[in-house]
């Protein structure tokens, strides 16, 4: 960490730090509004100067940096708004519970950062002034929207006030200080605090001035403050309009489109018929509150929110959240993200069906509630307030619960309803996250309900909702999940209080945990929503992975996380649990969760020769009898006429018919079966399937014309001989092939079936038509994911390396040469273990293709799933295109399968890796009819499944990829190492929620996989 060598000495420590006081000289907070005072932006290069320590002297010497007449010349320039460690300034740290000082409460380390910032402006000759017409004394307000943790300001060498809360809106009257022409505004930026005590929020912690500076005209005779409550009545379809002012007492309501001019402040207003808010069509209606010496602008959403029969509703309609949960980030700027990027947030959002976002754990930029306000979401606004820390010493000194940090936390909530009350997208107000239990959570649930009635309250913490207005947890496992839809849950021993809670709508604030591959179990969770009234969803952890953007000197990109700036105290990657990767580019995760949200499902009804496709039984697949298309219209707001619904036919992967389906308008929660046209029959002697997806028949704010809101998939005639049900599905038959076989031959010391090339004294396949083959065997071990890794509990892959299936090594039992095989027995086990896999190679020939049957059956006592099982080995390294029949075009796993689809797709070996930033098992295609890896002149392998397998392809093996921390360093061996598995163990979501469900997991037991090898070119 770097310091500059000037600056105040040692001396007497800051007393503002180490205070239970939020802050001083800060005005009353109050909503954010888009006014025609004059403002002036402050944003912009400032100058800028890194301390060690903090004081409560500003300088040695002559003046203090505050002072107007100091020189600055010789500081760095910083832009604001920034986080100083994004720059250069000391550097990042991460941790996801720890504070990264001791707990001594409200006490921070000798050893504080401080960051001094100056920003010199004229004011404008128009600017009203104290003496100025329409001014009043001290009329003007200097507003800071973020800044981390505490800040002291002065403004031309006066103090004027200091404050905390990080995430929160500070305002102060500085127009007794302005001057014509040039004023100097000084902030001392304190990077900790008695404050941050209750900022521990699993991310990464940073300083600075990261959101904007400005400074407001307040006129005489304007708008202070403004209260916008606009009800709908979803029985009548009317809406009443009341709009609270402080200021001028002259102060009208204007909004034309209902009829209203002139109108009064502070009363009922009925405004007849209203088109309401909601998620799916937010609607606003643009108003203007006028008074003599300021307009304030106002987009009005008439919707009301309760929780009447136990639902959370509005409307009068119960929701189901389709939610993530959103920190601010952005790679290059930290938490100071810009106005367009979170846009583009929104706009994926919106694409992905995300119809909810939790405000993880802090209020966001003011500017993203707007958006969410303009596109349609439903928020749930949560306070910047975390303490999760304190849990590491079984919660002693927790400030929750101690009555010195009142203040501070009734603060907190002021701030966060002040300012955003007037959002519809708003629909719940969250009291914080992780902060334990106590009575100062409490007091801000009573006090925001006192103040802010036509909201829910939620804490998660509060497991007996004694003062929350909806049940919610985090992680809870899918039975669990049941068993409280059915009001099965465990009993508490208040009677009363357990009533109460199972009165409560049920919500899962955080669940299914972003965490590299995944998540898993997805589909699972969306179907008991579905299913349980009191269900109502919940919000996946989380949008974003936290990677900060870092390049080698060669160029090469990669990101960053806990760990990777020397951090004495970190949790490595796990804040890299995102659905978007730290770019924004959308992870496999976001592509299966964009299918489990689709707000309208499609199914094909079961017929002859069926096979499910993935989507946990959403989709079955239609035979020549079986034509029926069902399509549920799952949207709480919108009928289907914006849609319409086309179907293609498709064999291996080729178009041989499409058309559109004629689909009758369904309402809100409508659905309908309608007959497939003739057309899509299939064709005859390739493996066919039916598509059926549902497109925008018009753009829309968020997306263009034609954009895939649902699709579903169906296998139609012929079947495949020996096709299992499901793709990678365990047991799959071996298949029937129709060619006579090929008699094995020993030619010039080499042992040849059909196209094989074998050693004939350890039966280990050499070659394939002349395609140099690297060490077949069976494979069982993947590089362990996140989820494998796991947090609660015993991890999956902990069991994984003590039975030793990182480490297995073969030994060759007989060597068998029939009349018409090659069979190779052999026994794969771990050292110092008694258990084990009896495997069989079974290598035939039938003319062009050569043919493995692989049978591995475990023996022993085995205390944990499989990773994986199938055939590894080894190719060229220029075979680099891949070209394959089956689900893709990403990558999927068992239980993470809905968001790929069945078609013919083509790759690079380099283009099939997802770039997760820590390495780890990835790229899996599932379902693999055949796969052809071909080099420059179209030469290569093609793979064949008997009737399919699951593909990976890389160019390093396992051991490489388990042992490298980050994606650039990884480095291509001379070989493709390829997996061609039967199955592998599903991906759950227990690196931070719950595991695998038992029908996505691998059990050992006895296993058959077919496969065929044929050279082309």
């Amino acid at each position: 960490m770097s310091f500059a060598h000037t600056g105040p000495r040692p001396g007497t420590r800051a007393a503002h730090l180490d205070g239970f006081t939020p802050s001083a000289g800060a005005r009353a907070p109050r909503a954010r509004l888009s006014s025609n005072a004059p403002e002036l932006a402050l944003n912009g290069t400032w100058r800028f100067r890194l301390l060690p320590e903090a004081t409560d002297g500003t300088e040695s010497g002559t003046g203090g940096f505050e002072q107007p007449g100091f020189d600055d010349s010789a500081w760095d320039a910083l832009p604001v708004p920034s986080h100083w460690q994004m720059h250069g300034y000391g550097a990042p740290a991460y941790t996801n519970i720890h504070y990264p000082f001791p707990l001594d409460p409200p006490h921070v380390p000798d050893e504080n950062p401080t960051g001094d910032h100056r920003r010199e402006f004229d004011l404008p000759g128009d600017w009203p002034t104290e003496t100025g017409a329409g001014a009043r004394a001290g009329g003007s307000v200097l507003r800071f929207d973020g800044v981390d943790s505490c800040f002291r300001v002065w403004l031309n060498g006066t103090e004027v006030g200091f404050a905390t809360g990080s995430r929160l809106v500070s305002e102060f009257e500085v127009g007794h200080l302005l001057r014509p022409g040039r004023n100097v505004l000084a902030v001392r930026v304190h990077q900790w605090s008695a404050g941050s005590y209750l900022e521990d929020q699993d991310m990464w912690w940073l300083s600075g001035i990261f959101r904007d500076v400005t400074l407001l005209s307040r006129p005489d005779e304007g708008v202070e403050d403004v209260t916008v409550r606009a009800d709908y009545d979803h029985r009548t379809g009317t809406g009443t309009l009341r709009v609270d002012v402080v200021g001028s007492a002259e102060t009208v309501v204007d909004l034309p489109e209902l009829g209203l001019l002139g109108a009064g402040t502070g009363t009922v207003h009925e405004v007849g018929p209203v088109e309401p808010w909601s998620a799916e069509v937010p609607r606003r209606y643009e108003a203007e509150v006028v008074a003599p010496g300021e307009r304030v602008r106002l987009s009005v959403g008439f919707r009301t929110v309760d929780t009447e029969g136990g639902q959370l509703r509005v409307n009068g309609v119960p929701l189901l959240l389709r939610g993530v949960n959103r920190h601010e980030w952005h790679p290059d700027h930290g938490r100071a993200v810009p106005r367009e990027t979170m846009r583009e947030d929104v706009l994926l959002m919106k694409r992905h069906h995300v119809n909810a976002v939790r405000t993880s754990h802090y209020p966001p930029h003011p500017d993203f509630l707007e958006l969410c306000d303009e596109l349609g979401l439903w928020v749930v606004d949560e306070c910047d307030l975390e303490t999760h820390g304190f849990e590491v010493v079984d919660w002693r000194g927790n400030p929750s619960d101690d009555p010195r940090w009142r203040d501070a936390y009734l603060d907190r909530i002021r701030r966060t309803v002040a300012r955003d009350r007037n959002h519809p997208s708003v629909i719940l107000w969250s009291m914080g996250n992780e902060a334990g239990t106590g009575e100062n959570l409490r007091a801000m649930a009573e006090w925001t309900r006192e103040h802010d009635p036509t909201r829910p309250v939620h804490y998660e913490g509060d497991r007996d909702s004694s003062y929350a207005d909806v049940y919610s947890l985090m992680y809870a496992p899918h039975d669990e999940v049941e068993a409280i839809g059915q009001g099965r849950e465990p009993r508490t021993e208040d009677p009363a209080a357990d009533a109460h809670r199972r009165g409560l709508p049920f919500v899962l604030c955080e669940y299914a945990h972003a965490m590299g591959p995944g998540p898993g179990g997805l589909e699972e969770y969306q179907r008991l929503f579905e299913r349980y009234p009191r269900c109502q969803g919940g919000f996946v952890w989380e949008w974003i992975d936290h990677g900060v953007r870092r390049r080698e000197a060669d160029g090469t990109e990669w990101f960053a996380y806990g760990g990777d700036f020397g951090e004495e105290l970190h949790d490595g990657n796990f804040v890299a649990d995102g659905l978007l990767f730290p770019d924004r580019t959308p992870s496999p995760g976001l592509t299966a969760l964009a299918r489990t949200f689709a707000p309208v499902r499609i199914t094909v009804e079961p017929g002859a020769g069926t096979e499910t496709a993935p989507g946990a039984g959403t989709d079955a697949a239609a035979g020549a009898g079986a034509g029926t298309v069902r399509v549920v219209n799952g949207q709480e707001v919108l009928d289907t006429s914006g849609l319409e619904f086309r179907w293609r036919m498709e064999a291996e992967g080729a178009l041989t018919a499409e058309g559109l389906l004629p689909v009758p308008v369904l309402g809100p929660g409508e659905e309908t079966g309608i007959a497939l046209p003739t057309a899509a029959g299939g064709a005859t002697g390739q493996e066919s399937w039916l598509t059926v997806s549902a497109h925008l028949t018009e753009g829309c704010a968020w997306a263009e014309t034609g954009h895939e809101v649902a699709w579903a998939q169906a296998r139609v005639l012929p079947p495949v001989p020996g096709r299992a049900t499901g793709p990678g599905a365990e047991g799959s038959a071996p298949g029937d092939p129709t060619a006579p076989l090929s008699a094995p031959v020993v030619d010039g010391g080499v042992l040849r079936v059909g196209p094989g090339m074998f050693d004939p004294m350890t039966g280990r396949l050499r070659s394939v038509g002349g395609v140099a083959v690297g060490a077949p065997g069976l494979n069982l071990w993947r590089a362990p994911t996140d989820n494998d890794d796991g947090l609660h509990g015993l991890a999956v892959s902990s069991l994984w390396r003590a039975v030793g299936l990182d480490r297995l090594t073969e030994r060759r039992v007989a060597v068998e040469t029939g009349p018409d095989a090659v069979v190779v027995r052999t026994r794969v086990a771990p050292a110092a273990r008694d258990l084990g896999m009896e495997v069989v190679y079974r290598w035939t020939g039938d003319g062009d293709r050569l043919w493995l049957d692989l049978t591995a059956e475990a023996t022993g006592e085995w205390i944990c799933p499989l990773p994986r099982l199938g055939l590894a080995l080894t190719v060229p390294a220029e075979l680099g295109e891949v070209e394959w029949f089956g689900y893709g075009p990403g990558e999927a796993y068992r239980d993470m399968a809905q968001g790929v689809r069945v078609g013919r797709f083509l790759d690079t070996v380099d283009g099939l890796q997802t770039p997760y930033l820590r390495p780890q098992e990835n790229g899996n295609r599932m379902g693999v009819r055949w796969a052809e890896l071909r080099g420059p002149d179209g030469a290569g392998l093609r793979i064949e499944g008997g009737p399919d397998f699951a593909l990976t392809a890389r160019r390093w093996d396992d051991r490489a990829l388990d042992a490298a921390g980050h994606p650039h360093e990884l480095s291509p061996q001379d070989r493709i190492h390829l997996g061609l598995d039967l199955a592998q163990h599903g991906l759950g979501s227990a690196s931070c929620g719950p595991g695998v469900l038992p029908e996505h997991r691998l059990s050992a037991g006895r296993h058959h996989l077919r496969l065929g090898f044929l050279p082309i070119g």
